[in-house]
């Protein structure tokens, strides 16, 4: 009897057990699936041709710098590679020769002006014919135009910088004899402001010519190793015909470059601006999702289960999808923990503390 009562007091805590433990997972709520949302916005969006095409810089003018007169380079006046001003002096010719030349033809010229003054009286008086006459004005004038022939020569060798600019490597040191015109000194590029020369698809040729007529576009680029913000120009050149090797029309920006961080030569991504769309309703790019039936995004309703949403997407810009159709601003949508979810699942916001989190930005 103490046997039968020890198992059947046994038996009801057993059952006692199994119906606490029973009860005790019908009242657990099931876990939703982790995943990490965050609100639609609306925000204006600038309009860029995509992706953005590549480019090189180059100078608004570049000049080969040669010597009209021969002779020995006496003095160089600037630094290779330096920056130099308008007319700055940058190199000088030995300009002993040529004032030599000038000092002599001006002689001569005085000599036949107290003579061509003299022959002018006698000429006057009736005493010299016309043709001595002609001859003394004509030997004046030859030498006057001698003397200006000299003291333009005198000029030439001293050489200037045509414009404001940038100096390349020197050719020829102080003590080499250059010949001219042939050889070449330098080269001085104009670097304020600058050009970024860039072709496009000529599938955008139309909203450019379009948006042209109304406004001036925007272009800024991005380079390497840039540590400065982009720096910014405006579009100032569509080329006359589309290359019908490549389907490409060539543009050019013109970029104030003030501070020189732009450098002929130099490749960029270029960054053209048509048009803004305004209030446009944006997500993560990371929320759109493509299936079967097209694009659709996760849209978690109030009672935290989420609804798949057909949607119509456009421009990308900054990792941001504008959405035409399909999503209202506001509405929180998943961008992350896709692969597990269907239509009607309950989910759970994961914590943006998460360090296996990538928090999305404008999160709730």
């Amino acid at each position: 009897m103490k046997k039968f009562a020890l198992i059947s007091v046994a038996s009801v805590l057993v059952t006692v057990f199994l119906v606490c433990g029973c009860s005790n997972k019908k009242q657990a709520a099931p876990a939703g699936v982790p995943v990490t949302v965050v609100k639609s916005i609306t925000t204006n969006v600038p309009v860029q041709i995509d992706p953005p095409p590549v480019g090189h810089v180059m100078p608004v003018q570049t000049v080969t710098v040669h010597s009209q007169i021969g002779g020995i380079i006496s003095a160089v006046h600037f630094k290779e590679g330096s920056e130099v001003k308008s007319n700055e002096l940058l190199l000088t010719i030995d300009p002993r020769p040529s004032q030599a030349a000038l000092a002599r033809d001006k002689a001569q010229l005085d000599n036949a002006e107290i003579q061509f003054n003299r022959d002018q009286k006698l000429f006057e008086q009736k005493i010299e014919s016309q043709d001595q006459f002609d001859t003394s004005k004509a030997n004046r004038d030859t030498l006057a135009a001698t003397v200006q022939s000299d003291e333009l020569n005198l000029s030439f060798t001293e050489i200037r910088a045509p414009f404001d600019g940038v100096t390349g490597g020197l050719q020829f040191h102080e003590g080499n004899v250059v010949k001219a015109p042939d050889d070449t000194l330098l080269t001085v590029n104009q670097i304020h402001p600058i050009y970024v020369e860039f072709a496009v698809p000529e599938q955008y040729l139309p909203e450019i010519q379009k948006q042209r007529r109304e406004r001036t576009l925007k272009a800024s680029v991005t380079f390497q190793n840039m540590t400065v913000p982009p720096p910014q120009g405006d579009l100032t050149f569509v080329d006359n015909a589309v290359d019908q090797t490549t389907g490409t029309i060539l543009l050019k920006a013109t970029f104030p470059n003030e501070d020189g961080v732009l450098w002929p030569g130099q490749f960029v991504n270029v960054i053209l601006t048509l048009s803004e769309l305004t209030d446009a309703v944006i997500v993560p790019s990371q929320a759109v999702q493509t299936g079967q039936n097209g694009q659709f995004i996760y849209v978690v309703k109030a009672d935290q289960t989420v609804e798949e949403r057909p949607v119509t997407t456009g421009i990308t810009y900054q990792n941001e999808t504008v959405v035409e159709k399909g999503l209202k601003a506001g509405e929180t949508v998943v961008t992350d923990g896709q692969l597990r979810l269907a239509p009607g699942v309950k989910v759970s916001v994961k914590s943006p503390n998460d360090p296996a989190v990538i928090s999305p930005t404008n999160a709730p």
